[in-house]
């Protein structure tokens, strides 16, 4: 009476493990619930979209508004870890904000962390080099190429007028902008604007290339700098 359903039983059996086989060796055959063991994995910064716009193009989804759900920035105030004490001084939030009574207050409480040492300096120099001498001149006289060719005029000499800028004021001008100079916080690390920082009190000094001892700054006597009673904050 149980016979057909042993014999339905068997064929199904027999079916079922001929067509889990599979010629190739490296091949792991009919795998049942493979989701189960198998759990994708998404690459943090890649817009998979949802299944709705799966299909869409960019340009479809950017009129739409349709955002990356997989691109998130880090929640406000995140800080990385750095695995040292030394390093996580520069990842720690800047304390003062974007308003005229910060900048000023960023003269007397923002201080570097760094010391006036040649790598410091001479990588400060390297990053001058690349982000700032086409406006403020090899030598900081405030002569670069954009100066030069007319599209930004007036931009003020280290050596004269902003000689006597506070490192604090640098910073906060670096992290935020100010005036016609646009903020330089998303190119530049905190590391690296106390760095360029280093090399432009340099420049106030009119020193374009300093000298050493034992690895620490050795300021030669600068040829006076012609006068001008213009202050500039």
């Amino acid at each position: 009476m149980n016979r057909p359903l042993y014999i339905i039983t068997g064929l199904v059996a027999t079916t079922m493990l001929f067509a889990a086989c599979t010629v190739d060796p490296n091949a792991a055959g009919v795998e049942y619930m493979p989701d189960m063991y198998r759990s994708p994995a998404p690459e943090a910064y890649v817009d998979y979209g949802s299944n709705k716009h799966l299909d869409w193009t960019q340009q479809m989804k950017d009129a739409a508004g349709v955002t990356p759900v997989l691109s998130r920035k880090p929640v406000a105030g995140t800080i990385p870890y750095t695995g040292s004490a030394l390093t996580a001084q520069f990842v720690m939030p800047y304390p003062l904000n974007n308003t005229p009574e910060d900048y000023e207050r960023a003269a007397t409480e923002i201080k570097t962390p760094i010391f006036a040492t040649e790598k410091n300096i001479e990588k400060g120099k390297l990053i001058y080099t690349r982000m700032c001498m086409h406006c403020h001149g090899k030598e900081g006289h405030g002569d670069g190429a954009i100066s030069r060719n007319g599209f930004i005029e007036g931009i003020p000499d280290y050596a004269t007028k902003l000689k006597d800028l506070p490192e604090g004021k640098m910073y906060h001008t670096i992290t935020y902008g100010k005036g016609l100079m646009g903020q330089h916080a998303s190119q530049l690390n905190q590391l690296e604007r106390w760095q360029v920082i280093e090399y432009v009190k340099c420049l106030q000094q009119g020193v374009s290339t300093p000298e050493y001892e034992n690895g620490m700054l050795k300021l030669a006597a600068a040829a006076p700098a012609a006068s001008d009673s213009t202050a500039t904050n």
